[in-house]
C-alpha cells in the first residue's frame, strides 16, 4: 500500500508543478490551490489515509506529503507574484498616457500677488545693495518692545493689541510678533558696525496683531528695512524710499511726500504718503492726484536703540523703515479686500495670481544716495 500511495505522490508532484507553471490567472491559481491543497484537496486526503498505515510508514509517507505541500504552497506563492507582476504591467501599458498629445484642458498655478510683493520688494532692495534677515516669529518682551525704546504704558504692550504666550515657568510671557523690528536689535547684536562699517537689512515677514476686518487681519506681512553707517542722514532715507516707490509703482512721476510722526525706535519720525486719483469705476491711479494715501513709517534709528546694542550714536547713524505688504499689494494691484489673501480660494487665486515675475529694474539707480 505504501508503495502505491509513493508512487501517487510522485505523479501528483509532476503533474501539480506543470498545472501550476501554465496556469494563465489568479482565479486559475486558486482554484489548483483548493484542488491539491484545500480542505478536501489531494494531498488532504491522502493525509487522511495515513492512520491505516504501520509506524514506519506514516514516518516516509508523512515526510515526502509534507515535501510535496510545501513545494505546492511554494510554486503557486512564485505563480502568484509572477501573475500580479503581469497584470501590473498590463495596467500600465493599458492606462499609459501618452504625453504628446495636446491638453486642452492644461492649468497652470499661479504665484500668490502677496508672493509676488514680496519677491518684488526683495529684487527692489537687492538692486539697492540690501539683504535679507529673518527672525522667529514668537518674541521675547525685550526683543519687541523694550530694545526698541518701546515704554511700559504703550498700547501696543496691552493685551488687547498684542498676543501674548502662556507664562513659562519663570512667570515670563513671550509675544507673537507685531512687526518684523525685533530682526533689527537682533541684527544689530550679532554683527560689528565696526568691522562691517554699514548695515543695510531688509525683513520681510509675518506679525501679528489682535485686529480683523476688510483692511486688517490678526496676521498680515511687514517688511522692515534698517541702514547703519557714518554720516547717514534724513536725505539717505528720502532718497531710499522714493527710489523704491517709484520702481515698485512703475512710475517716474509718483508724487511722495513725508509727514512728521512719532515712533519709539525713531526720532525723527515720519510718515510717507503718495499721491493717488479715485477713478469713475472705484479704482485707484496710483501717482498723481490730489489725494494722498500712507504707505510707510520711517525715520532715524534713536539714539537709545543704537546704545542698547552697543553702537555710539555720535559715530553711527541710521534709519529703518517699515510697511504693510498686503496694503501695498491691495494698492498696486486694486484688490478691494484683504480678507481673501487667505481663503486659499482658486477662483480669486486665478483672478489675482500671476503666472511669473519679470525681472525688476530700476528706474535711475542710486548713484549718489549714499555718497
Amino acid at each position: 500500500m505504501s508503495d502505491d500511495i509513493k508512487d501517487k505522490i510522485e505523479l501528483i508532484a509532476e503533474e501539480s508543478i506543470t498545472k501550476i507553471s501554465k496556469s494563465k490567472n489568479l482565479n486559475e491559481l486558486e482554484d489548483l490551490r483548493i484542488f491539491y491543497l484545500g480542505k478536501k484537496g489531494l494531498v488532504t486526503s491522502f493525509l487522511k489515509t495515513m492512520k491505516d498505515l504501520e509506524q514506519s510508514e506514516k514516518i516516509n509517507i508523512g515526510k515526502k506529503l509534507n515535501l510535496l505541500k510545501n513545494k505546492l504552497i511554494k510554486n503557486i506563492e512564485e505563480k502568484k507574484l509572477h501573475l500580479n507582476d503581469a497584470l501590473i504591467q498590463q495596467k500600465l501599458l493599458e492606462e499609459k498616457i501618452d504625453i504628446t498629445l495636446e491638453n486642452d484642458h492644461e492649468q497652470y498655478g499661479t504665484l500668490h500677488p502677496l508672493s509676488k510683493t514680496i519677491d518684488e520688494i526683495s529684487a527692489i532692495f537687492a538692486n539697492m545693495g540690501f539683504y535679507i534677515e529673518e527672525g522667529p516669529d514668537i518674541e521675547t518682551d525685550y526683543y519687541n518692545f523694550t530694545a526698541l525704546n518701546i515704554p511700559l504704558e504703550h498700547p501696543a504692550r496691552q493685551e488687547h493689541d498684542t498676543f501674548y504666550l502662556q507664562p513659562n515657568s519663570e512667570g515670563t510671557r513671550k509675544v507673537l510678533r507685531t512687526h518684523t523690528s525685533p530682526v533689527q536689535i537682533r541684527t544689530l547684536e550679532k554683527i560689528d558696525i565696526d568691522q562691517a562699517k554699514e548695515i543695510r537689512v531688509i525683513v520681510p515677514g509675518r506679525t501679528y496683531r489682535s485686529d480683523h476686518d476688510a483692511t486688517h487681519s490678526p496676521m498680515f506681512h511687514q517688511c522692515e528695512g534698517l541702514v547703519i553707517g557714518e554720516n547717514i542722514n534724513m536725505s539717505h532715507l528720502k532718497g531710499t524710499l522714493i527710489e523704491f516707490l517709484k520702481v515698485y509703482f512703475n512710475s517716474n512721476n509718483l508724487s511722495v511726500r513725508f509727514r512728521p510722526s512719532f515712533f519709539p525706535f525713531t526720532e525723527p519720525s515720519a510718515e510717507v504718503d503718495i499721491g493717488y486719483k479715485k477713478l469713475s469705476d472705484g479704482t485707484l491711479d496710483i501717482g498723481q492726484g490730489d489725494s494722498w494715501l500712507e504707505v510707510l513709517g520711517s525715520g532715524m534709528v534713536h539714539p537709545k536703540v543704537l546704545e542698547g546694542v552697543g553702537i555710539d550714536p555720535s559715530k553711527y547713524q541710521g534709519f529703518a523703515f517699515g510697511m504693510g505688504l498686503e496694503r501695498l499689494t491691495m494698492l498696486k494691484y486694486n484688490i478691494p479686500d484683504l480678507r481673501p489673501f487667505y481663503d486659499s480660494d482658486l477662483r480669486w487665486l486665478k483672478h489675482y495670481g500671476f503666472l511669473g515675475i519679470n525681472e525688476i529694474n530700476l528706474h535711475s539707480g542710486l548713484n549718489g544716495v549714499f555718497s
